[in-house]
Order: C-alpha cells, then structure tokens, then sequence
C-alpha cells in the first residue's frame, strides 16, 4: 500500500520523533546546547508540505538528558524554540513539542514506548484521534509508541536498523513528504 493511499487530510495528527528525525542524532550524547544542533537537510521543506497535509504536526522526545542533569527544561526550550523558529521560516509549524524527561529506569509510561506523550497531546488537542495519526521516528521505541495508540507509523533507516513492525520504511523525512504529494 502506498503511503498516499491512506488519504491524509487535515483530519489527521502527525506525530514525529526529534532526534535522527528532525535533526541529527549525537551518537552517545544528547543535543544539550544549540550549537550542537544540526537540523538534517529537506527537513523544513518536508515539514511544510506535511503543513499542507495534516492538521496538527506535534513532535514527542525522549529526553533523559534532563533526568541525567546533563541539560535543563531551559536548554532545551531553547532547541526546540529554534527548531520552531526555523521551520516557521519556512512556512511550516509546529504545533507542541512534548519530552519525557524521565530516565530509561524509571519505567515511566511518559517516556516512549509508553504512550503518555500521545495522550497529552490529545489532551491539549481533543480532536486528535490516533486512528488517523502518523508517527515518524527512527527507533523501536518510536514505532511501539505509535502502534500502542493504534497510528500509523513510518520507520526512517537514516543508515540504522530498520523495524519490520512499522507500516511503511523510508530514508528521510523528505522522502516521507515526497510520497505523500506523489499522487502516482
């Protein structure tokens, strides 16, 4: 099936997950300062076209950056305000950035794959409904989180392993916009 066949609208959420998404991913590290943030090329194109497609664009992160003490809520206000920022220059949005800042131990059903980030953003936007949502990340956790909800999900390979329990696989997040308007 392809991915246009699922007649996206403004009646869908998509959901994305930042790192190895949105921006590159510091491998044993985390995006604690904005000069360590690089956002990947065809992002702010993809999230503009995805702008035109769906309703709601809310990104869900794990954070355990925070937990850890290497990085404050501040810090990392001020990533996703640039990420916001930047994608808003290029016509896009961003509707809420959702972290879980809770370590891997904690179990905490905030973090992914527990679905907490989801329910949240349905709690702020009550008209999400995860049935005619899409979630786009890079892991495991990221895939399990949507198909916990019952979304869609797309797994991006970014030169990692790839899920076979995600719906579609694709490189990049432009890759994704691409066969979204790609009515063949």
């Amino acid at each position: 099936m392809k991915l246009n066949d699922l007649k996206i609208d403004k009646t869908w959420t998509l959901f994305l997950d930042r790192d190895g998404v949105i921006n590159d991913r510091l491998i044993d590290d985390y995006v604690k300062h904005l000069h360590e943030l690089k956002i990947i090329d065809g992002v702010p194109e993809a999230i503009k076209i995805f702008t035109e497609q769906f309703n709601r664009i809310v990104v869900v992160t794990n954070q355990q950056g925070i937990g850890k003490g290497n990085m404050t809520a501040d810090d990392l206000a001020i990533i996703h305000g640039f990420i916001a920022d930047v994608i808003k220059s290029n016509d896009g949005k961003i509707d809420e950035f959702y972290f879980a800042p809770q370590l891997a131990k904690e179990k905490s059903n905030y973090r992914k794959p527990g679905t907490g980030m989801g329910l949240a953003a349905q709690k702020d936007y009550p008209e999400i409904d995860f049935k005619k949502s899409l979630m786009i990340g890079d892991s495991e956790t990221d895939i399990e989180f949507g198909m916990k909800l019952g979304m869609k999900t797309i797994m991006l390979k970014n030169g990692g392993n790839v899920s076979t329990k995600a719906d579609y696989i694709f490189t990049n997040l432009f890759q994704v916009a691409q066969a979204l308007i790609n009515k063949n």
